[in-house]
């Protein structure tokens, strides 16, 4: 019961700041639609607080039914919301600024100055952050509508001296963050897959997670992902999100379950996957290695299960290595420090957060201040580590800026 009272409690406390913001927001809407007709405002007011009742009510069902699978509708209904009240925290910053300023005219009338101050509140400030506010609101809902599956072909070309002659020009292609569990239809996919056989690739990597939480996600999508082609094979690892590790299992049996039948879905697919291993590519009586560890995340929460010591046994003579690892972080905490001699590590994880400013010799986003490598390519030394941004999407449906990545790189020798 006590229990129960404090959830009540929490949540009531979170409504009551939701309201209180849209209380605050309201000034300015109703600062900006003073001069419309009285019908049109009343149609505008009832609208906003429409959506506040919404808002209330879809945060009060998801804390009731939490644990439970989103549907599709409730994930999109969610995120909508959310990118609603995010834009409406921009008004609020606008709204702060005029009350300094509010309280600084009140402040100067105080003191008796002969030129009085009006104290009322600002149309102007009010119409500016309206209209700042509907940039991310148009962005994120752009992302969601467009920009989840806006699939894009990058193009690398990177050179190494110690590349064996016969894979000069070899062809690489990098998929990863599948997250199947929030495609709501198969039509992505195929287009997506369409793409990559489009680039007739020599080999193509998977770097983890392939679901959200659960085997059975993939389930729908395993003909079409199996139809990905290469000329060599298609090799792929796990992601922190495949083990099930965010899913409260009935027991540790049934969680292991889960695990083995996502990695069969694998190999139904056609997909060698490595687990801690590595596998030998010959061409033209020379060859190079490729290297797959579970996920190791150097960050706080998440797991070190991949064995990077296991994997590179075997393929040290190797005059050429390529590592597969999800976690990005994974670079800095042991790769470059122990293996010198992994040439390039590809890796996913971040998604660039799916939401950042990427444009021709600069990006940026929030994950950035979290990872020191998470989105594109890195060199330190002689060794490379290229973060792919995911081709899925995970939580808020859309991308906005780092669109869904295919990338393909050209090795050349040096």
């Amino acid at each position: 019961m006590q229990r129960l009272f404090s959830k009540f409690l929490s949540v009531g406390i979170v409504v009551l700041i939701l309201f209180l913001i849209d209380l605050y927001v309201f000034q300015s809407v109703r600062i900006v639609s003073q001069t419309l007709p009285p019908a049109v405002q009343r149609i505008m007011y009832v609208i906003y607080w429409a959506v506040f009742v919404v808002t209330a009510a879809t945060f009060v069902l998801i804390s009731v039914t939490r644990g439970a699978p989103p549907s599709a509708f409730q994930t999109y209904l969610a995120s909508t919301l959310f990118i609603i009240f995010a834009s409406k925290l921009v008004v609020v910053v606008f709204l702060m600024l005029d009350d300094v300023l509010r309280l600084g005219k009140v402040a100067l009338n105080s003191a008796g100055n002969e030129a009085a101050f009006d104290p009322s509140r600002s149309k102007f400030l009010s119409q500016l952050g309206l209209v700042v506010a509907a940039v991310p609101l148009t962005a994120f809902i752009w992302g969601m509508v467009k920009g989840a599956y806006e699939y894009r072909v990058k193009h690398i070309t990177l050179r190494f001296p110690n590349l064996p002659q016969a894979f000069d020009g070899y062809k690489m292609l990098q998929i990863s963050d599948l997250h199947t569990g929030s495609f709501t239809s198969t039509d992505p996919l195929k287009e997506a897959v369409q793409l990559i056989n489009q680039q007739h690739a020599d080999i193509v990597f998977f770097t983890g997670d392939l679901v959200n939480n659960m085997a059975v996600e993939v389930q729908q999508h395993i003909d079409t992902l199996g139809g990905i082609k290469a000329k060599t094979a298609v090799f792929s690892v796990l992601g922190n999100h495949d083990y099930g590790d965010y899913v409260a299992w009935p027991g540790p049996e049934v969680k292991r379950k889960n695990l083995l039948t996502l990695i069969d879905s694998h190999g139904k697919m056609g997909w060698d996957i490595l687990m801690n291993e590595h596998r030998i590519i010959e061409k033209d009586g020379e060859h190079i290695a490729i290297l797959g560890v579970e996920n190791w995340g150097n960050k706080a929460g998440f797991p070190k299960y991949g064995r990077l010591n296991k994997a590179y046994a075997g393929a040290a003579q190797a005059p050429f290595k390529v590592l597969l690892s999800h976690d990005p972080s994974h670079w800095d905490g042991e790769v470059n420090q122990q293996y010198q001699d992994i040439d390039l590590t590809l890796s996913g994880h971040t998604h660039g957060m799916q939401f950042g400013i990427n444009i021709p010799g600069w990006k940026w986003s929030p994950v950035q201040y979290m990872y020191r490598q998470w989105a594109g390519l890195y060199k330190k030394g002689n060794q490379y580590l290229y973060v792919n941004t995911g081709l899925g999407f995970l939580g808020y449906p859309g991308r906005v800026g780092f669109l869904p990545e295919i990338t393909v790189f050209e090795l050349k020798r040096a």
